[in-house]
């Protein structure tokens, strides 16, 4: 019953993250927009405070490793663009898909792994490779934010 559960909730998250993105292309980005939902994402490691959730350091290599994997998907295919004097995120046909083929392979991941390995134990993992996921896609996209913020601000001050 908790797999179900967990699983119709990552769908649930995984649609809900599709239509944030799209909307988030509308308005321009800031570096706080960037870096705060890995922030916020971090206090789920309180998790691990309770026996129940507690992961092998083998696991967390192995989660962290396949979270930065799947990370390189994610870099790839968020761009920024420079349009009215800022700095906007590229609509990307490709990161809908992207976000649930990842999606797919996590809920198929679960279900293989659920069979061996504890449910607390599994939602630990899952927590690492989400992650393991957002922090250097975050990261990237931050770089290169600070990178045409840079530029626009150079622009800006060559045409005063």
């Amino acid at each position: 019953m908790t797999i179900i559960f967990s699983t119709v909730a990552a769908l649930c998250m995984g649609v809900l993250a599709i239509f944030v993105r799209m909307k988030a292309s509308r308005k321009p980005v800031s570096a706080k927009k960037i870096l705060l939902p890995p922030v916020f994402m971090s206090t789920g490691a309180l998790m691990f405070l309770h026996p129940y959730f507690r992961v092998t350091a083998v696991e967390i290599l192995e989660a962290a490793t396949v979270g930065m994997l799947f990370s390189i998907l994610l870099i790839k295919t968020s761009k920024f663009e420079l349009r009215e004097e800022a700095i906007y995120l590229k609509r990307s046909k490709a990161f809908g898909f992207i976000l649930i083929g990842l999606l797919l392979i996590r809920l198929l991941f679960k279900s293989f792994l659920s069979q061996s390995i504890d449910v607390g134990e599994l939602s630990g993992m899952f927590w690492i490779l989400a992650f393991g996921m957002i922090v250097p896609w975050r990261l990237a996209m931050y770089l290169q934010y600070k990178k045409l913020s840079l530029k626009l601000n150079k622009d800006r001050s060559v045409s005063i």
